[in-house]
């Protein structure tokens, strides 16, 4: 069925073509090749057939066939080039070489077994011929490699070219996603110095929910009931955090608790929200052209989104200028607007954030900036991770004013430290702090009652 069609001219698709290696003398059967580390000549004689393949196919109608049909056709060609290759290669070595070649045609290549892989969280290739992977906080050498750096190039293109995105020598560094959402962040030459390294965080298949951070251990249950009826009540809520802390999942947690009648719109650089309402507007950013021209920022969308009757406005991280524009929406009609930001502390945040407003170029005082921010920003969570890898909810904190100049918070819950365990774990304990948020009266005024009881400080400190 495919074999009709040659494959003409693959320069204008997204595949660059690998040169295609002599075949093996007739005279002289391959050696067995072990599959399970990727040795050099595992991996050539699959880019051999690889090529091979991508000859023999229409790229063009593969779309169009089913999976099953495609897997078969690929498999029985797989077959009959390995014959010609004389490899020896046993029945279970034949069929991890037709799924590597599978991954290769369709999916990610080599990076495909541990994006499957539901233990991995985190994948970073620095070069080729190293791919590390973060699981349960750690992170783990893989004996997954790409065959040159041409390999991993190829890899790249095909990830960012399906979002309408690009990287080469004039934009060597790219933001994009996966079909799932998961986040990708590439960087080549020349401005990664011993190759290109790539960056994959990988998404749930199924969001993670505050029952199960709780369940996790990334905070309390009185924690998690405190900010459940915050979102319910529409405040106002800046996540912070440092890079890997878990500021989107948490986001995306809280975001369950928005009403299915409120219309909400998101704002990024790259999707990777996972909201599971029915009124959701995605907006995405997007770079300049090859001529510098066309980028769509932050702050044009943040403006935008103002225009479209929006009942709240979540921006996946204020990182610029933007950062006015959300604090003018909170402060404008759209309550329980929610949004993340890199800060290691909420008082670090906050004062971000007023370093962002500063260096849009807006002439405004400090002490207005700092009203503004004390006015739109209800609560503050911070996040961390860990030594031990594991993330956790460290604080939950409250705005409640200005003072002067200072901008006036008070902590409801924190997690204190309280030492390392034996084998590197940290050790501590959530607590609250026994102050009575000051929202009280609004959660009250939202058909929220929360029990006095959960803050409470039962005698830790």
């Amino acid at each position: 069925m495919f074999r009709r069609f040659r494959q003409q001219d693959q320069d204008q698709g997204n595949v660059i073509p690998l040169p295609a290696a002599p075949a093996a003398p007739a005279a002289a059967p391959a050696a067995a090749i072990e599959p399970a580390s990727p040795s050099s000549s595992w991996i050539d004689l699959k880019m051999r057939l690889h090529q091979r393949l991508l000859e023999m196919l229409n790229l063009a109608v593969i779309d169009k066939v089913t999976q099953p049909e495609l897997r078969r056709e690929v498999a029985t060609m797989v077959t009959e080039m390995l014959e010609q290759e004389q490899a020896a290669l046993n029945a279970v070595e034949h069929k991890r070489m037709v799924e590597e070649i599978m991954d290769e045609v369709l999916g990610l290549g080599p990076l495909e077994p541990v994006l499957k892989d539901p233990t991995v969280t985190d994948i970073m290739c620095n070069g080729h011929e190293q791919v590390f992977v973060e699981r349960r906080g750690r992170l783990e050498l893989t004996p997954v490699r790409f065959k040159d750096e041409r390999h991993m190039l190829r890899i790249i293109e095909k990830i960012v070219s399906s979002v309408g995105r690009r990287v080469d020598e004039s934009q060597p560094w790219v933001d994009a996603r996966l079909a799932d959402g998961s986040r990708v962040n590439a960087i080549i030459r020349p401005c990664a110095i011993d190759g290109p390294l790539l960056s994959i965080r990988k998404f749930a298949k199924v969001p993670l929910t505050l029952d199960r951070l709780v369940a996790n251990g990334a905070l309390t249950q009185e924690g998690a009931t405190f900010l459940q009826g915050a979102v319910k009540a529409q405040l106002n809520v800046l996540i912070s955090g440092g890079t890997g802390s878990g500021k989107t999942t948490l986001l995306n947690a809280l975001s369950a608790f928005i009403g299915e009648e409120e219309r909400i719109i998101t704002i990024e650089d790259a999707a990777e929200l996972q909201l599971q309402q029915v009124h959701v507007g995605r907006m995405e950013t997007r770079p300049p052209s090859i001529e510098g021209t066309g980028a769509v920022t932050m702050r044009d969308l943040v403006r935008n989104a103002l225009r479209m009757r929006p009942d709240r406005i979540i921006v996946g991280e204020v990182r610029g200028a933007e950062a006015m524009d959300m604090l003018q929406a909170m402060n404008t009609g759209h309550e329980g607007s929610m949004t993340t930001i890199h800060a290691n502390t909420p008082r670090d945040a906050l004062a971000r954030i007023e370093q962002m407003v500063v260096m849009s170029g807006i002439d405004f005082p400090v002490r207005m900036i700092r009203a503004t921010t004390a006015s739109a920003v209800n609560i503050v969570l911070q996040a961390e991770r860990l030594s031990d890898g594991k993330r956790r909810v460290t604080s939950i904190q409250e705005i409640t004013g200005m003072e002067g100049d200072i901008v006036t918070m008070q902590e409801i819950f924190r997690f204190r430290r309280t030492g390392v365990g034996p084998n590197g774990e940290v050790l501590g304990r959530f607590e609250a702090t026994g102050i009575r948020p000051h929202c009280m009266e609004r959660l009250h005024a939202h058909g929220v009652h929360l029990p006095l009881e959960i803050f409470a400080n039962r005698g830790q400190a």
